[in-house]
């Protein structure tokens, strides 16, 4: 294997990241295949792959990309163990009480305001524990404490923002299902409701159990939700609301009241009040959305 060396495809396959991932750790941290045949594509020697190893399981425990690859291009031995380093960020860090280590990895980076790190630690994960694991272990830890640091200090919006950004550049760069498939399912978020990054989590984890969706995005009126319904017909709808403040349950009980209805109305997110309208299902969390949405549209 030595003399053959692994093509960037073989590596990806047996570290469980993306092509794309090695591409950035070659780019960015100079981890990148050293054996070269004239006229042939560089490829990895076993040696590169005891580095990308290291690299892998560093960033995975919620060490900066940067220094993970530091120790990655030193002696793998050497690099199991990485000596402790103070924290950064002092006050400006966020309580995350006993979330894994990539979620401590993120949020350090968040802080840091260092996109390539929190879409490589994202990357990373989403590899390794699917979107589920992304969502509910990693980034819903970290937005909850910057939250509560705006909470406490009025400060960090632009935390919020870039995070939340990244967030939706790695969901959105999971793989959807071939466009041959139509589909079945439309998500939205309740009329003057802004919030979309738990619809956009959805997408993604329905994407990995070969689900297609239609994201409307944020603030869709009644009538247009009503108009996109008529017009796709689809078999389930799950319309977001974050706040008391944009839920209207008069928007649930019209889709349940159309000519065609779906066959799944969902309410989803901790703005709706109960009693829900007749005929609505209340989707408890992201994993209960996907069991629930792929049993309407099996």
């Amino acid at each position: 294997m030595a003399i053959e060396g692994l093509t960037a495809g073989a590596v990806a396959r047996r570290l469980g990241v993306a092509v794309t991932t090695l591409r950035t750790w070659h780019q960015r941290y100079g981890l990148g295949p050293s054996e070269h045949v004239p006229g042939h594509h560089r490829r990895y020697t076993e040696q590169d792959l005891d580095r990308l190893q290291v690299m892998r399981r560093l960033t995975a425990q919620g060490v900066a990309p940067a220094e993970a690859a530091a120790w990655a291009r030193r002696a793998p031995a050497d690099a199991l163990s990485p000596p402790a380093t103070a924290r950064h960020g002092g006050g400006n860090s966020i309580a995350l009480g006993s979330a894994v280590p990539a979620a401590r990895g993120l949020a350090r980076a968040a802080m840091h305001l260092d996109a390539p790190a929190m879409r490589d630690i994202l990357e990373m994960v989403v590899a390794e524990r699917g979107v589920l694991g992304a969502w509910n272990d990693v980034a819903m830890p970290v937005l909850i404490g910057i939250g509560e640091r705006y909470e406490a200090t009025k400060r960090f919006i632009e935390v919020e923002h870039l995070i939340s950004r990244t967030i939706t550049e790695v969901f959105g760069a999971v793989p959807r299902p071939d466009s041959s498939q139509p589909p079945r399912v439309l998500l939205a978020a309740a009329d003057e409701e802004q919030h979309t990054l738990p619809l956009e989590a959805l997408a993604a984890a329905l994407a990995e159990a070969g689900v297609p969706t239609r994201l409307l995005g944020a603030r869709v009126p009644a009538a247009a939700l009503a108009d996109a319904v008529e017009r796709t017909g689809p078999t389930a709808v799950v319309l977001w609301s974050q706040t008391p403040v944009s839920s209207d349950p008069a928007q649930l009980a019209d889709l349940t009241r159309l000519a065609h209805p779906p066959l799944l109305t969902a309410a989803a997110g901790p703005g709706w009040p109960a009693p829900l309208p007749d005929g609505v299902v209340q989707l408890t969390s992201l994993a209960d959305a996907v069991e629930t949405v792929r049993a309407a549209v099996a």
